[in-house]
């Protein structure tokens, strides 16, 4: 990973500077590098973190009580990746001067966000999307002067939210997805939305070596086209009321 100049939180101290980990072989989105020779797409996604800058002595890692993660749900009208939950970022323009530049740009159409409130910490290594044939660079940043943030364009983005990240580290809203055509990695399940495949394997590896993570079980294994169902029951009932 790379880092940038700007110093970052005390409680972010080993998110910005420690390699995403896999200790427990569970995540697999990690470890996934384009073929020798293959034709990929780059592009980048904005891991934004918000909350107060202090750290709180009392809590794990010194995550404070109010500490966040923002996050974006894809329209379900879209070709690929449909209705699922993803960091805010896209495709590389030319234009943009580096990983950084595009991570902002995206986030900032995709948002709303004010790109100037936001301070870029380091650079993951790329990760490779087999789908999309997107090579996706993460960039972790701490959201200094947090700004409104709604779905710009509903035509892509059905939804923005900031998600509590005491809610995402809870051990019961943490578990294992599995496909039938052979995929299996981490999942977290908050406020309606479920969380897996590459937004949901570089956060858990984020939180491996940050200090914060609390135990959950690893032998928790769910079916993802069950889980996604009964996500959609529950938020159709919702509405229905």
């Amino acid at each position: 990973m790379t880092r940038t100049e700007h110093p970052s939180p005390e409680w972010l101290r080993r998110v910005a500077t420690v390699p995403p980990a896999d200790h427990r072989a569970v995540n697999p989105v990690l470890h996934r590098r384009a073929p020798n020779g293959a034709r990929v797409r780059d592009a980048s996604v904005l891991v934004l973190f918000g909350g107060s800058e202090e750290a709180d002595p009392l809590s794990l890692g010194g995550l404070p009580e109010n500490a966040d993660l923002l996050l974006t749900q894809r329209a379900a009208t879209l070709r690929q990746h449909s209705g699922q939950v993803a960091f805010p970022g896209g495709a590389a323009d030319p234009g943009d001067d580096g990983p950084i530049a595009t991570a902002l740009r995206e986030a900032e159409e995709e948002t709303g966000l004010d790109p100037t409130g936001v301070r870029a910490l380091s650079v993951l290594p790329g990760i490779f999307v087999p789908p999309s044939r997107f090579d996706v660079t993460p960039v972790i940043a701490y959201w200094e002067r947090p700004t409104p943030v709604r779905p710009v364009d509903h035509r892509e983005t059905a939804r923005v939210a900031r998600v509590p990240l005491r809610s995402l580290l809870d051990p019961d809203n943490r578990f294992l997805v599995e496909h039938r055509l052979g995929y299996r990695g981490p999942a977290f399940q908050v406020d309606g939305l479920l969380v897996w495949g590459f937004t949901a394997g570089v956060l858990a590896g984020l939180i491996t070596v940050s200090g914060w993570e609390i135990e959950w079980d690893h032998h928790d294994v769910r079916d993802l086209d069950v889980v996604l169902a009964e996500l959609d029951a529950g938020v159709k009932e919702v509405h229905e009321r």
